[in-house]
């Protein structure tokens, strides 16, 4: 019988074991002796390449490549490991560790003489000043020791976020902090390179990326955006990068700049310039300390003015008012007749609850049980007109706008039932109108601010409502039914509850924090208010000659001395000779401006 192949192969073996002649293993030697046979067993490690984050944690244990290394030296860990490529730290080759296990060099391998993150840290630290707290990393790639160890910092070619994470976790450990950093001058083309600049200096007040070459805005949100990211980031330079050149160029510095300041709230200066804030305090060097508190306004720059009436007579408005809502609230179709038969009608809710109200607790009261009763599905569900948040299309964008008086009235029946109190708490509602247009075409504006009990969940809920109204004409069927005027337009805003603070008069906070100053004592209707934009000094005649004049007359009297300029007798004149109409007097005194002598102003 003929011997097998297997059996020959083991009386080959045997023999030349008994001659010495091989060792008692006689299958091939892996270079990692760990799997005989010359078959390598499934590494579980996918990739050589040592990561520049595990080189720097080398001083507090080993890493995977040196541990590697150690695994692949015939002499043990002393000896040392050559490898192709050897200026960074890079992929341990399979050849290189073959040769190096044979004790023969690989083509083109030369020793590593030093760390590639000693290198970066030698740089930081050479870039750092702690007096200032200012990292100065300029022109990388012209510094003479990373041309030599040939390394990649951001903005080279082929460089990755991974050098630039190297660089941002070695400066966050230089103490004091850094303050300062300015990466100016690196063509840095890629927000993503920057990626992890938030992560390791959270606490960043000022930062220089003059002169790269950041083109969207996308590269910007890298490092803004979101919560965590340099939320104490107080100055931006990013003058000579197309980003902010080509918007500049085509006329949107105002866009950029208002982009800019939302992205980083803390902002105060940008591109060397100052923005606009609410504090009122002039924004501080580059060295101010992060630490630093700063007196923040807690109200507008301007008070909150009474409501106004003006250019028609304050009982067109009250009777149209006090008519209106009762109807409204009990009877809805009997305001048919108010309607005009094109007139438009729509609403619109809006869920969100305010921020003062969500400070205050008023959805959440104890006091207030009934607000939880409320349900926006009943709006919501009957043709809520929010273009914000409308869906469907089109057609919901136009059958949500309801035409004609039948359809108005219709529309308004399948809302919930509501109650206005607006004879009883005239202080919970804020009427403005003014008239528009001119001649025939005089209409009444009426913007309304308020609240109402909506049933039967007996919840509050907050609303604005603006009319636009004409003169109801001889016979029609809103004269004939005691209206004077007629409904055009009527738009309704329902909104989640909030108190009628806000158009309180007086000043108007910014945020929630102590009571407000006590309110000086209101004074008479008609008189000049102390925040009257009139010269104090002309006040006291103004007030004397308009005392012969009704409340409304005085009222125009001193909004055209305000807009104008003009001194009490010219103001009456120009109203007087333009029907007390306030549009038409302010234009006829833009063509007569010209000839009035000095005399006619304030």
């Amino acid at each position: 019988m003929f011997s097998s192949p297997t059996s020959s192969r083991t009386l080959a073996t045997t023999t030349l074991k008994g001659a010495g002649l091989i060792d008692s293993d006689t299958r091939m030697q892996d270079a990692t002796a760990d799997k005989p046979g010359g078959r390598k067993g499934a590494s579980k490690i996918r990739t050589h390449r040592t990561r520049p984050i595990d080189a720097y944690k080398e001083p507090h244990g080993p890493n995977r490549a040196s541990m590697l290394a150690a695994r692949t030296q015939p002499g043990g860990a002393s000896d040392i490991l050559t490898i192709r490529g050897a200026s960074t730290v890079g992929r341990l080759r399979r050849n290189a560790v073959s040769a190096a296990v044979a004790g023969v060099a690989p083509s083109k391998a030369h020793a590593v003489p030093v760390k590639a993150v000693e290198v970066w840290k030698d740089f930081v630290n050479r870039r750092w000043n702690p007096e200032l707290r200012f990292l100065n990393l300029e022109r990388m790639m012209d510094d003479p020791e990373i041309q030599k160890h040939n390394l990649l910092p951001p903005g080279a070619p082929a460089s990755s976020v991974r050098e630039a994470s190297v660089l941002f976790k070695l400066a966050s450990h230089l103490r004091p902090a850094v303050q300062t950093l300015s990466l100016a001058n690196n063509n840095i083309s890629s927000g993503q390179l920057l990626s992890t600049l938030a992560h390791y200096l959270p606490k960043l007040a000022n930062l220089s990326l003059q002169n790269n070459n950041l083109k969207v805005w996308r590269d910007i949100d890298f490092i803004s955006g979101r919560k965590g990211k340099l939320e104490h980031l107080r100055e931006l330079i990013l003058l000579g990068n197309p980003l902010r050149e080509l918007e500049i160029q085509n006329g949107k510095g105002d866009k950029y700049k208002s982009d800019m300041a939302r992205r980083f709230t803390s902002l105060i200066m940008l591109d060397q310039e100052a923005i606009a804030t609410i504090a009122f305090d002039a924004p501080g060097p580059s060295s101010t300390p992060v630490t630093e508190r700063r007196a923040t306004a807690t109200t507008f720059p301007y008070e909150m003015r009474p409501p106004f009436i003006t250019g028609v007579e304050d009982s067109v408005v009250s009777n149209f008012l006090v008519r209106f809502f009762p109807l409204f609230d009990d009877q809805r179709a009997a305001l048919l007749d108010a309607y005009h038969p094109s007139a438009t009608f729509s609403f619109s809710c809006n869920t969100a609850i305010p921020s003062r109200a969500r400070i205050q607790g008023l959805h959440v009261s104890k006091d207030m049980p009934n607000q939880r009763k409320l349900d926006w599905g009943l709006w919501l569900n009957n043709g809520s007109r929010n273009l914000n948040r409308i869906g469907g299309g089109v057609d919901k964008v136009v059958n949500s706008l309801h035409l004609g008086s039948e359809e108005a009235i219709r529309a308004m029946s399948t809302l919930p039932k509501t109650k206005h109190d607006v004879s009883g708490s005239p202080e919970k509602f804020c009427i403005d109108a003014w008239p528009v247009g001119q001649g025939e075409n005089l209409k009444l504006f009426i913007s309304l601010h308020g609240q109402f009990i909506e049933e039967p969940s007996q919840g509050i809920r907050s609303f604005d409502r603006a009319f636009v109204l004409a003169p109801a004409p001889p016979g029609s069927r809103a004269k004939l039914n005691g209206w004077d005027v007629m409904v055009l337009s009527d738009q309704w805003s329902v909104r989640a509850y909030s108190t009628h603070d806000a158009w309180h008069p007086g000043p108007m906070r910014v945020q929630a924090g102590d009571a407000m100053p006590t309110q000086p004592t209101q004074q008479p209707t008609g008189s000049i208010p102390s925040s009257s934009l009139i010269p104090a000094s002309a006040r006291a005649q103004l007030e004397h000659t308009i005392s012969t004049f009704s409340e409304t007359q005085r009222n125009l009297i001193v909004q055209i001395c305000e807009r104008t300029g003009l001194n009490a007798k010219y103001a009456v004149d120009c109203l007087q000779n333009n029907a007390w109409v306030f549009d038409r007097a302010i234009a006829n005194f833009e063509q007569v401006k010209g000839a009035l002598s000095r005399d006619a102003f304030l």
